[in-house]
């Protein structure tokens, strides 16, 4: 069997050096996404997202757990994009530190990637990574963002339903509306509701979602504001049960397809950007590029009058 064939039928280790191959865009990785797509389209996906320190990675870890121990269960993935150290473009990969209690069960798989320099709190590859996972078999799929809590909307288009974590002792109750990400919330979520300061935040985020409608087609839903606790346990059910409601909305208020059509949408002319820009370097050259950027720092031209030369 091949790599691809090996993977679906469940091999651990073919899965992980499947997804390095997508991951890393190589010839092989491309041929096997092809093949794999036409099995894609049953996994409900799932973004984690806020602000650094909120605890994501330990809240996905429990609810990984607890959709696993529920009867019928489907096969869990955890995605978990971490920041890419700017020297090296590496990253730390911590998350699997805190997910080894996962270890024993062969029904989850979990994937570190690093953002590659990627904005908006997901890596370029991390559509790629669950479309391989969706085709695996995997019907639930947790994507945790990087968790820089400025500019993390990106996971809006990649998943259906969009938990927001927010935490209390941030130091700002007001966290979520700066970040920009309180619109995007399907689910709002205040971790670490063991801690002091959880009233607080709840209520600063309850005026909040009355203040601030969400502006992604809700179509009547209202995000509940849960409280939790990734330590004891306190409110994972209450989240699950709201991520399974949601989907069940999603698809009887015809939203599933809607989003769905975002996302493809979205990755295509992402694709497009890509490869339009390659072909433009190409055809422009490195020495009359350099050539502008110096015309820029001698302050000859300004960055949009360099864009309008290089174009015409």
């Amino acid at each position: 069997m091949d790599l691809v064939e090996r993977a679906l039928a469940g091999e651990r280790l073919a899965i992980a050096r499947l997804l390095t191959q997508v991951e890393n865009n190589t010839s092989f990785g491309q041929e096997a996404l092809q093949r794999l797509y036409p099995r894609t389209g049953n996994a409900h996906i799932v973004g984690l997202t806020g602000a650094p320190g909120t605890g994501k990675s330990s809240l996905a870890n429990q609810l990984a757990k607890a959709i696993r121990s529920r009867q019928d269960a489907p096969k869990v993935a955890i995605v978990a994009v971490d920041p890419s150290s700017p020297f090296t473009g590496g990253a730390l990969l911590g998350d699997r530190v805190r997910m080894r209690d996962l270890a024993g069960d062969s029904g989850v798989f979990v994937r570190s990637m690093a953002s590659r320099g990627a904005l908006g709190g997901v890596a370029r590859a991390t559509s790629a990574i669950v479309q391989v996972l969706d085709a695996l078999g995997f019907g639930m799929i947790l994507v945790e963002t990087v968790g820089t809590g400025q500019s993390e909307v990106e996971v809006a288009r990649l998943a259906h339903t969009v938990i927001v974590v927010d935490a209390p002792g941030l130091g700002d109750d007001v966290q979520a509306i700066k970040a920009g990400i309180l619109e995007i919330a399907d689910i709002l979520v205040v971790n670490k509701a063991d801690l002091p300061g959880v009233e607080n935040t709840l209520r600063a985020l309850n005026l909040m979602l009355e203040m601030f409608p969400q502006t992604r087609e809700q179509n009547g839903w209202k995000p509940p504001l849960l409280r939790a606790s990734a330590v004891n346990g306190e409110g994972i059910v209450e989240i699950i049960d709201a991520i399974f409601r949601h989907g069940e909305y999603l698809k009887t208020h015809s939203l599933w397809t809607t989003r769905e059509r975002s996302r493809v949408l979205t990755e295509i002319l992402e694709r497009v950007q890509e490869i339009l820009l390659e072909h433009w370097k190409h055809q422009v050259g490195e020495t009359r590029l350099n050539q502008v950027v110096e015309r820029v720092l001698q302050r000859e031209l300004s960055p949009a009058e360099a864009v309008k030369y290089l174009l015409d």
